[in-house]
């Protein structure tokens, strides 16, 4: 079974609504814009790239597992005012990830989670082909572990 993978990070698209709002809008869409000021600290779901220092970000609520399923879920993520959309090659893993402690948590085709574990970001290579050796998984979605960010999906490449 192939075990190639596509990191995806979520599309700029999404949040171009919000992006020119007032702070008042904002506030009224439960979002605010923050100003960086640790690195690493503010990671970006579209560019898959810390934020750096001095840097606003957006502070978003975001419904990153929109499924009919019980797994359905929501939680704050952070865009860059200037992200730019990541396009990861086939098994590439940004930096992003590769620099925290992981949660991967692996769905099936009708969004239940099949599996989940815990792991240092350097090994989430092996860990997703791991769970793309299931033929029950389907897609798998990556969060920072200490915070439960999520953070992007990973789909068969």
């Amino acid at each position: 079974m192939d075990t190639n993978f596509k990191i995806k990070a979520l599309e700029r698209g999404q949040f171009s609504g919000l992006m020119g709002l007032s702070d008042r809008a904002l506030e009224q869409a439960n979002a605010r814009w923050v100003v960086a000021d640790t690195k690493p600290g503010y990671p970006c779901r579209v560019s898959l790239k810390e934020a750096e220092i001095g840097e606003r970000v957006l502070l978003v609520p975001f419904r990153y597992h929109d499924v009919n399923s019980p797994y359905r879920a929501s939680g704050p993520i952070y865009i860059r005012e200037n992200a730019e959309q990541a396009e990861l090659d086939v098994n590439e893993i940004p930096e992003i990830l590769t620099a925290r402690l992981l949660s991967i948590r692996a769905y099936n085709c009708n969004h239940a989670m099949v599996h989940a574990e815990t792991l240092q970001g350097t090994g989430l290579a092996n860990a997703v082909r791991q769970q793309f050796l299931n033929a029950e998984v389907s897609y798998i979605q990556i969060h920072n572990a200490n915070p439960g960010c999520f953070s992007c999906s990973v789909y068969r490449a």
